[in-house]
């Protein structure tokens, strides 16, 4: 059971440090422990914000505004 819910997490991980690493420039490794010890210290409120950002991050694409493609001049 329990080989299986970690198959599953890492099959499908989100990618939110991943994202927020490569935003800020640094590390992926230090993103993650940054949410570990975080989670320790403030009796893990900050996995609630992980998941929304992990939602946010899965369906990013409603969020956006969608840019009418304009047709050059070339194309008419």
């Amino acid at each position: 059971m329990i080989q299986k819910t970690v198959f599953f997490f890492e099959m499908r991980s989100f990618g939110v440090c991943k994202w927020w690493a490569r935003k800020l420039g640094i590390s992926s490794s230090k993103v993650r422990l940054g949410f570990i010890y975080s989670s320790f210290i403030a009796l893990g409120s900050p996995l609630l914000i992980y998941l929304a950002m992990a939602w946010i991050l899965e369906h990013k694409h409603y969020f956006k505004l969608q840019q009418k493609k304009r047709n050059t001049i070339w194309e008419l």
